[in-house]
């Protein structure tokens, strides 16, 4: 069709588009015309050396530019309407990729595909040449980025501060079955995500002495006069809110030297010398989660955690005292800082640092602020991980902080003791001084001590946690105490991740669904449809073969898309027990070797997650599932009916391959053990049904799916605790098909005959036991035959399936920032124009 026979409102559309701002237009030939022009002027590479890499890169910057536009409106008009504004301080922001859900959030996807194809490019291709920013571990830090997704959707003001790690916390390679580290070289090809604020930097002390002096006024005051100063630089990362024109901000604290290069040293020869102090600064924010189990690692930690949180509350007081131009006695009213778990609970401290010594308000005054502004979400029930630091180290480190913890101590003891005289046992419990096994500090205390609010992330979390870990906190202050269910963002976690059911549910209950996950229920009326079934299995058909295909590429095993995928991804650890999964698969292998004319439900057991490189049992535990998926896959008979597979380098950018793969989500953790979890959201958003334990909030997730659609099975927490009590003896339970799994595992069987490579296993779950796997193994597979049968009837499986997703809409993080907005933070929406 010619332009001159095109509708009079067309050409004025036409003329329109080409009137669009290469910067800002939403058109496919705005779009065009920005990666063309970043392509020439910020890539720099001529036409004929051009590879999809660069086109990413350039429509990244593209995107950038249209986010970064609606980022300063945003700014100024939470500025000019006095908004308060949420700070979420997180050592961890696992992010993903992010061109995709920029271009979902900005609603030009289509566009973009459309651009891309005018220059010869795929959309596809070009998406994965992203590199996954390696600023988070697990659970803890893709919680943060959905809350993030979450705050700019709701229109909600926003600053999420955090670490710029140069590397993260490794790429996982399998090399002949055991775990092995490789440096994650995230940021070699830059990030074109993040714009540096070199002008928005910060010192930080650490080390030095604490100098107490009598002012001009004749008051006592203190300076800290530190060993050691280093510079926080700024790096920002817009955060587009879906169909909305909000967009908040990240930002990352890298470390800088304060002296970047000693001439004298440098002509003298020195060489080494005239870079020392940078090369050392910089070490700082150089890796996420450095290993801490030698004495050095820890400091490293400690320092990061100070170094984040300082920073971040010079720039809130900055923000305050400059921009906002206000007092900082309306800290509270302006800003709600929430510390995510107790990485950044150093903050309670530093903040009374700041206006006691550096604002030189009263003890009083600043302890009122301080509590007023903080929140405290605590992420564990482990004893082990709830951090501690050594009061050796921590003296030495940050002497200042030490006296205002002193303090803070000793007011708090003499609150208790009035609340609950003569209890000297209680004190010993709740003081922020740990005396066991060594003097301590206890950051778990000074979070909660310092905050208004404490929240757990699942109900039965938070009981526990009134009823165990924070037991005297709560009887002191349960007025502050409150669950906050964790959430996922739809968006990225179906809308980006599952396009196949994305388009099913528009074309079947509305686009409205995205941001109001509870849409979600109208899928009920059609559950029992025929026709509407026969698409639901094609779209998770298809999504199966897709992941089989990375499979494939990825772990060299190959695997039957009409098989039931049975997956468990997630961080190795004992308490999550992947080892009783593994006992499953291979008492299942010796039903097949015992009775070759058993015939088993077909099924592909799928493992992901990566081990601290110092657990010892949990990398084990991977080479033991390489192991026996080795043994079962090269079994000509065995591999009919199972197959085992791996994948390495288990992330984001996989896991939207993995959970709309998925039929059966593993969350087999023992009961008491986990938070809450939020994977297991992501694979009940996508249809999985889920086999687990009463645990975290697994326990929410089943009362909204219902029983019948939930494959339970286990101790529940009060038995774990009576069997603890009882005295807990694994031999009790070690018999029938148990015994047999436990010693094909201890003989070779699946180790080329070697006995000692899995004798740690065996030997820890035949002597100790700690997370009960041999308390629930014959519950667990009494409930993994009840699978079996349930996978024989499709229409019921797709029935369940469909009844699971519908009934996911309680787990969308749009859900849980709400309730932190309205019940927690006091921040209220504000729209942009």
């Amino acid at each position: 069709m010619t332009d001159s026979s095109l509708p009079e409102s067309t050409g004025a559309d036409v003329a329109a588009v080409a009137r669009e701002h290469s910067r800002t237009g939403r058109s496919a030939e705005a779009l065009r015309r920005a990666v063309v022009d970043h392509l020439r002027y910020s890539i720099g590479r001529p036409a004929a050396a051009l590879e999809p890499s660069h086109y990413y890169r350039a429509l990244a910057l593209a995107v950038r530019d249209r986010m970064q536009d609606n980022r300063a409106v945003s700014t100024q008009t939470s500025l000019d309407l006095d908004s308060k504004v949420t700070c979420y301080l997180s050592a961890e922001f696992l992010m993903g990729p992010q061109l995709g859900a920029n271009l979902l959030n900005l609603g030009i996807e289509d566009a973009a595909r459309e651009a891309l194809a005018e220059l010869g490019q795929d959309y596809d291709t070009v998406l994965a040449c992203e590199e996954e920013p390696g600023l988070g571990n697990g659970g803890l830090g893709r919680l943060a980025a959905c809350y993030l997704d979450s705050l700019a959707t709701l229109e909600r003001p926003a600053i999420g501060y955090g670490i710029r790690y140069e590397f993260g916390i490794f790429d996982q390679e399998i090399h002949d079955g055991w775990q092995v580290e490789k440096t994650d070289n995230w940021l070699d090809n830059g990030n074109p995500w993040e714009i540096a604020k070199p002008d928005v930097s910060y010192l930080v002390n650490w080390g030095g002495y604490a100098e107490h002096y009598t002012d001009d006024t004749g008051a006592d005051r203190v300076r800290w006069v530190p060993g050691r100063v280093l510079k926080g630089v700024a790096y920002d990362t817009p955060i587009q809110g879906y169909g909305v024109k909000t967009c908040n901000v990240l930002t990352l604290w890298s470390a800088r030297a304060v002296k970047s290069f000693a001439l004298e040293a440098f002509n003298t020869g020195d060489y080494y010398k005239a870079v020392e102090d940078e090369v050392n600064s910089e070490t700082v924010t150089k890796v996420l989660y450095p290993n801490d189990e030698p004495e050095v690692g820890k400091r490293l930690r400690l320092l990061q955690q100070y170094f984040f949180v300082s920073c971040s509350l010079q720039h809130i007081l900055h923000i305050v005292d400059d921009l906002a131009d206000l007092s900082v006695h309306e800290l509270p009213q302006r800003f709600a800082i929430q510390l995510n778990d107790t990485h950044p609970s150093i903050g309670v401290a530093e903040l009374m640092r700041l206006l006691v010594d550096e604002r030189l308000l009263s003890w009083e005054e600043a302890w009122e602020i301080t509590v007023a502004t903080f929140g405290y979400t605590n992420h564990t029930l482990l004893p082990e991980a709830l951090e501690t630091w050594p009061l050796t180290m921590f003296a030495e480190s940050l002497p200042r902080h030490l006296e205002i913890i002193y303090e803070i101590n000793r007011r708090f003891l003499d609150e208790v003791d009035a609340k609950f005289p003569e209890d000297a046992e209680r004190l010993r419990r709740m003081s922020l001084i740990g005396e066991d096994n060594g003097k301590s500090v206890r950051m778990a205390h000074l979070a909660t001590v310092g905050s208004h609010a404490i929240n757990g992330v699942a109900a039965l979390h938070s009981d526990l946690l009134k009823g165990s870990v924070l037991k005297d906190f709560y009887e002191m202050w349960p007025e502050r105490f409150s669950n906050k269910t964790n959430g996922v963002t739809p968006r990225r976690f179906v809308g980006l991740a599952n396009p196949g059911l994305r388009a099913l549910l528009d074309d079947t209950i509305g686009a409205g669904w995205l941001t109001d996950l509870a849409k979600l229920r109208g899928l009920e009326n059609h559950v029992d449809d025929p026709v509407f079934q026969d698409r639901w299995r094609a779209v998770k058909r298809a999504n199966k073969a897709r992941l089989a295909d990375y499979v494939r590429a990825n772990a060299g095993v190959e695997l039957n898309a009409d098989w039931l995928f049975d997956v468990q991804v997630k961080r190795i650890h004992e308490y999550k027990r992947q080892h009783l999964n593994l006992l499953h698969i291979v008492a299942e292998y010796q039903r097949l070797k015992q009775n070759p004319e058993l015939r088993l439900t077909p099924r592909a057991y799928i493992f992901g997650g990566k081990a601290a490189p110092g657990y010892f049992l949990a990398k084990r535990i991977i080479k033991l599932i390489n192991a026996v998926g080795e043994t079962v896959n090269n079994d000509p008979h065995v591999s009919q009916f199972m197959k085992v597979a791996f994948v390495p380098n288990f992330n984001v950018q996989n896991g939207q391959l993995i959970y709309p793969g998925a039929d059966l989500s593993e969350q087999i953790s023992t009961a008491g053990k986990e938070a809450s979890g939020t994977g297991n959201m992501k694979f009940m958003i996508n249809g999985a049904l889920t086999i687990g334990t009463l645990d975290g909030a697994n326990v929410e997730m089943r009362e909204e799916a219902g029983a019948e659609n939930f494959f339970l099975f286990g101790l529940t927490v009060d038995q774990v605790q009576q069997i603890k009590r009882d005295g807990y003896r694994p031999s009790d339970y070690i018999n029938g098909e148990l015994a047999t799994a436990l010693d094909l595992i201890g003989n070779g069987t699946f180790s080329h005959g070697d006995t000692e490579v899995f004798r740690p296993i065996v030997d820890n779950l035949r002597f100790d036991d700690p997370f009960l796997v041999c308390a629930d193994f014959a519950s667990y597979l009494e409930c993994q035959d009840r699978v079996s049968a349930a996978w024989q009837d499709t229409g019921a499986w797709t029935r369940m399936s469909i009844l699971n997703t519908a009934r996911s809409g309680k787990f969308s993080s749009d859900r849980a920032i709400a309730e932190y907005c309205d019940d927690i933070w006091d921040v209220s929406a504000l729209t942009v124009l």
